[in-house]
């Protein structure tokens, strides 16, 4: 069977009428970034405060925060998806279960907050090893000066960790964006979706996913290039850490 190739498909209108199946793409790129960007809000915060308690030396509070980064690291996405979407509502009392099966928007939501607590596993796993990258000294220096250990925390060893862990943090970030294409299980009309979408209407299958694939390189380069910016203006000159896998900062 010959396959026709079309590559105009894109200006074309699409049988929903709203504009063409650039314009399908184009939603569907605003959706993955809205939901990767809040998604990874969450994860970032969660995920220090959970490294960050990983590395205290209260043993309970330490296998607390393991326990958490276990469970959703441990879990398929796919899986943690489908519980979040269609388990979750069922064990909440029945109102509030409803109104959340109510949202027009509970697929987003539901992406959200997956990839938000599977993501934050990774960063403080991340962040944990910044912290426990950084020379013994640092710690010791700021008990010296009389900080607490929360002010030694904030002021010193989370800000150079940070700087230790942003290559790796770039990886998670770039992860969030392409695994938020499991949200198109739960009805999220993302990029994945959005290609998938004009596949069917128009059979166009290499073209729609073509351009899809060309958009993820796209932004994933543009991800790589501003994280390396930001590594760059906030490296301190001198400071080295072995270990790590960009060398030293």
């Amino acid at each position: 069977m010959n396959y026709r190739w079309n590559w105009n498909i894109f200006w074309e209108t699409s049988p929903d009428g709203v504009g063409t199946y650039m314009d399908t793409l184009w939603s569907g790129l605003m959706w993955t970034l809205a939901t990767s960007l809040t998604a990874w809000i969450m994860a970032l915060a969660l995920g220090l405060i959970i490294g960050t308690v990983r590395s205290l030396p209260n043993k309970w509070a330490v296998s607390l925060a393991n326990g958490y980064v276990e469970l959703f690291r441990n879990i398929p996405l796919l899986v943690q998806m489908f519980l979040w979407y269609f388990v979750m509502p069922e064990l909440l009392p029945q109102a509030t279960g409803d109104w959340l099966k109510s949202l027009p928007n509970a697929p987003f939501i539901t992406a959200v907050i997956c990839l938000g607590f599977f993501t934050s596993s990774r960063v403080a796993v991340q962040v944990t090893t910044g912290i426990q990258a950084l020379p013994r000294g640092q710690l010791l220096a700021g008990t010296a000066i009389g900080l607490t250990l929360p002010q030694t925390y904030r002021y010193i060893l989370l800000p150079m960790a940070l700087r230790v862990i942003l290559p790796p943090l770039t990886s998670e970030f770039l992860n969030i964006i392409k695994n938020s294409s499991v949200a198109l299980t739960i009805g999220l009309i993302e990029l994945t979706a959005s290609a998938r979408a004009i596949q069917e209407f128009s059979f166009q299958v290499f073209e729609a996913f073509t351009a899809a694939t060309i958009i993820y390189v796209v932004v994933n380069i543009f991800v790589v290039f501003m994280m390396h910016k930001l590594e760059k203006k906030v490296a301190i000159p001198g400071f080295v850490v072995a270990g790590t896998a960009s060398g030293g900062h």
